[in-house]
């Protein structure tokens, strides 16, 4: 919801309650799929939490399917498309679960693709639901602000894949960290964090964001200094990340609403 709000800034029109609180419950619906279908993984990386969700597993599949048709119907007060928008990420997390074409393996079987769809899923909703409700907004402006949230998602679905690359590694999990190890990971974490400088640069040729280039530039520098803060030899999970990746939104979207 709080990157969805700093979309909204990104092109100049307001924030529309329906849209914030659609998102807000479809967030709340794939958090709780994902934490309901990765209790194995999870066994290992973080067994305090599996215990919970164990035992509210049954309030949490009704609380997920309730969420998922109030977005729905929240989304349509807006347009048709909202509700595409919105539905996006069930059927993408379908497709990625099963498979396809028999004899082939799964969407989830095949490395980097969890954090590709994860990513995708992410900036379509942030990118274009702003969209539908804006006018008169210009295609490099919508390829912009879809590239920073695509690229920041992938950033950070990885690293979180780095702090579990032990349990995957066990389950026998292919992740991107469990194929490149670690030292090959953070650079290409650094990588990809590095391609916002020539966005930030044609941004700021274009003339777009304005008073917000600060808040981005932030943003890009927030990247680096997680990246080599969690992923780094001898590391050990905690809480941290989740309040300083997952939550870095909503301290980057305060900056912004304070500029």
């Amino acid at each position: 919801m709080f990157k969805l709000c700093l979309s909204f800034l990104l092109y100049g029109v307001a924030p529309q309650w329906n849209l914030l609180a659609a998102t807000f419950l479809l967030v709340f619906s794939v958090y709780g799929i994902n934490k309901l279908t990765d209790i194995k993984e999870d066994e290992v990386n973080n067994p305090e939490r599996v215990g919970y969700v164990k035992r509210v597993a049954k309030a949490l599949k009704y609380a997920v399917v309730l969420s998922l048709v109030l977005a729905v119907l929240l989304s349509a007060l807006t347009s048709p498309l909202a509700v595409l928008v919105v539905l996006f990420p069930i059927v993408a997390g379908a497709l990625y679960s099963i498979r396809l074409i028999p004899g082939y393996p799964r969407l989830k079987d095949i490395t980097g693709v969890k954090n590709l769809i994860i990513a995708v899923t992410w900036a379509n909703g942030t990118a274009f639901l702003p969209y539908l409700v804006a006018s008169g907004v210009a295609l490099q402006k919508v390829a912009l602000i879809y590239y920073f949230f695509f690229m920041k998602s992938m950033i950070n679905t990885i690293l979180f894949d780095v702090r579990d690359i032990e349990g995957d590694r066990i389950n026998g999990i292919q992740t991107i960290p469990v194929k490149l190890g670690l030292e090959k990971s953070r650079a290409l974490l650094l990588l990809l964090n590095s391609t916002f400088i020539p966005w930030i640069i044609a941004a700021h040729s274009l003339g777009y964001f304005g008073k917000y280039m600060s808040v981005l530039a932030f943003a890009i520098l927030n990247g680096y200094a997680y990246i080599l803060y969690f992923a780094r030899r001898n590391y050990r999970p905690g809480k941290v990340l989740d309040v300083w990746v997952d939550g870095e939104w909503f301290y980057t979207l305060s900056l912004a609403m304070v500029i």
